[in-house]
Parts: C-alpha cells; sequence; structure tokens
C-alpha cells in the first residue's frame, strides 16, 4: 500500500534535522511500540529553562523519522512550558498533514518529548507533570 507523504514529510524524513544523542543530557525520553518498530527517543540541553539543544534517535517509518525531525525544530529554542504545549496536531501539521495511518508518529513525538521534560523536571526539583497516555497497543503497525 503506497501512501500519500506530503513534501515536508519526504523532506524531513530524507534529510532528518537533530539526529544523535546529547552527552550527559538533561532530559531524556522515550515513546514507541517495540512490536511496532516505531521508537523515539529525545534528548534535551536545557539552559536558563530554554531548550538549547535537542536530538533524537528513531527507529521506524518515514512518519516516525519525519514527525521526531520536525518537532525537535518546533521546540528548539523555547522554553521548557512552551516546548510542553507542542502538540500531535501541531506537528502533523507543520508536516503539511499526515497520512491518517500514520497520525500516531506525530504522538510518539508529542509524548517522547513530554517524557525527556519530565525527566528534565525531576532531575531539577520541579513538578512532573501528567502524560497523556496514548494506547500503543491499537496504533496501525503499516509501512
Amino acid at each position: 500500500m503506497a501512501l500519500d507523504y506530503s513534501e515536508k514529510v519526504m523532506d524531513h524524513f530524507s534529510n532528518p534535522r537533530n539526529v544523535g544523542e546529547i552527552e550527559n543530557p538533561d532530559g531524556v525520553g522515550e515513546a514507541g511500540n517495540p512490536k511496532c518498530g516505531d521508537i523515539m527517543k529525545i534528548y534535551l540541553r536545557v539552559r536558563d529553562n530554554v531548550i538549547e539543544d535537542v536530538r533524537f534517535k528513531t527507529f521506524g517509518c518515514a512518519s516516525a523519522i519525519a514527525s521526531s525531525s520536525m518537532a525537535t525544530e518546533m521546540i528548539k529554542g523555547k522554553t521548557v512550558d512552551e516546548a510542553w504545549d507542542l502538540t500531535n496536531r501541531a506537528v502533523a501539521d507543520a508536516l503539511d498533514g499526515l497520512p491518517p495511518i500514520k497520525m500516531h508518529c506525530s504522538v510518539l513525538a508529542e509524548e517522547a518529548i513530554h517524557r525527556a521534560l519530565n525527566d528534565y523536571r525531576s532531575k531539577h526539583g520541579l513538578e512532573v507533570l501528567p502524560i497523556e497516555e496514548f494506547d500503543h497497543e491499537h496504533d496501525h503497525c503499516s509501512v
């Protein structure tokens, strides 16, 4: 089954931004479904409450990689609170849309960022915020 990906999805898949790890990160978050193979890991470097650097490692389909790339671009330079407000819908919209069967990939990006931000918060004695859990057992696992 061929999926109709936007030019932005293909650009962020072919030329992903912010790939890699951050040594001694201020926050790390992971989200995904090992059964599908879509796993995202987000690394944060925070200075004066601002996300100075963000990197990701994603194992998954084009939508998962593009969502990770776009999401990291969208939170770099933002405050921790501003980054928390990033939604999967904003990521999908910034990519000019994702096929409906692939929307869960943008949810993974939101969830991994929330987990990384909460990791940062807990390391700095700040309140850890509740994360809306997505049911990864029932997302769509096709390529």
